[in-house]
């Protein structure tokens, strides 16, 4: 009969057939049976097996009920009317499951098949969430890209906070890549405190993450640092350098294991903009060096965009040969596969005679 159903457990009570929910005395209405906002507050006090435990016995009454959680202050507002973040927790096969949805307005480059799987798959491991499924699509224009993920998990241990924060990296890991990660979009990621979405993703030809700061009062870090710097603006594309970040190598690959903030330093961007203009030359056009607060310290941010050809190579004021500094002679430093490879005195002395050629007499010489 309508409104005999009283159901409790722990914080949570479920009130007139399911139409209430009370939680720690604040009461919220479920105005169509099938979904009921909550704000993630609410559930504070809420263990995720109290949680589960409640959608199992409305799925038992065929009750069956989706919460939508909401994040924002809701200044007295009722739920229903402030925006829903895409957030939202069911029962799947008797397992109390979390389900995000993202719409990203004009992707670009267009997204594969299946690139929000591959995508997230790093951070599922990472954050020991497990698949159930991914749906995806591009709506009849090409101009929005839409993403369901749905995933379980061991609820021990598990908080809903804990779980809604591991949603919004989900959210923002793919607001971020419609097609693969680019440098802007992992600085923005970075900058919109989601450096944890990056855990799992590798090292490639445009990134390159350190743990720790360079050494800045040696010779031998300030050229590391500079070379560094130097040999992304001599590549095609540019690249980043984050400092804060750990990486290890897994199954060959070097791979973005741990976030290890630095401790705040405000003098810290000056020092490093420093020694870059000072040991690198031509001065590299639109570099952006920035430190990002994040919980516990900051992360140091080196962005190198693409060089016009007519400014390369970028050298560097110094070597280092073997565990030896080498100040006063320069160096041209290029990204090879695993490591910074300097060039070869031949190229080098190559580079130079096509130069001082075509200075003479105005054209190339002949190969």
């Amino acid at each position: 009969m309508l409104g005999s159903l009283n159901l409790s457990r722990g914080n949570i009570s479920v009130l007139d057939d399911g139409r209430y929910w009370e939680i720690d005395g604040i009461r919220r209405k479920c105005e169509d049976g099938e979904f009921i906002a909550l704000h993630v507050d609410d559930l504070k006090n809420v263990s995720v097996s109290q949680l589960r435990s409640v959608l199992r016995r409305l799925h038992d009454l065929e009750l069956d009920q989706t919460i939508q959680i909401v994040t924002q202050d809701s200044l007295g507002m009722e739920l229903e009317f402030l925006p829903w973040e895409g957030i939202s927790f069911s029962l799947h096969e008797n397992e109390l499951c979390l389900e995000t949805e993202i719409l990203v307005e004009h992707p670009e480059p267009l997204p594969t098949s299946t690139t929000a799987s591959s995508r997230i798959k790093p951070l599922l491991e990472r954050k020991r969430l497990r698949e159930i499924e991914v749906h995806e699509d591009l709506d009849d224009s090409g101009n929005f890209w839409q993403v369901s993920i749905k995933v379980t998990f061991n609820a021990r241990g598990r908080t809903i906070s804990s779980l809604v924060s591991d949603a919004a990296d989900l959210q923002a890991l793919i607001e971020a890549s419609p097609g693969q990660l680019t440098p802007s979009t992992l600085c923005d990621l970075i900058r919109s405190g989601h450096a944890e979405a990056l855990l799992g993703q590798t090292e490639n030809r445009w990134l390159e993450v350190k743990r720790q700061h360079y050494d800045l009062n040696s010779d031998y870090g300030k050229i590391r640092l500079a070379q560094t710097v130097a040999q992304f603006a001599n590549t095609e594309s540019g690249g980043v350098v984050v400092v804060g970040l750990e990486s290890k190598k897994r199954d060959g690959f070097d791979t973005i294991d741990a976030v290890t903030p630095m401790p705040h330093d405000r003098n810290i961007r000056r020092k490093y903009v420093q020694i870059i203009n000072t040991r690198v030359y031509p001065p590299i056009e639109q570099l952006n060096v920035e430190t990002v607060p994040v919980p516990n310290g900051d992360l140091l941010l080196i962005e190198i965009p693409s060089q016009v050809e007519e400014l390369k190579p970028f050298f560097v004021h110094g070597a280092i040969v073997g565990d030896r500094t080498l100040g006063t002679i320069i160096s041209i430093v290029q990204r090879g596969d695993e490591e910074v490879v300097s060039s070869h005195p031949a190229a080098i002395h190559s580079m130079l005679a096509v130069g001082r050629a075509f200075l003479r007499r105005g054209e190339m010489p002949d190969a």
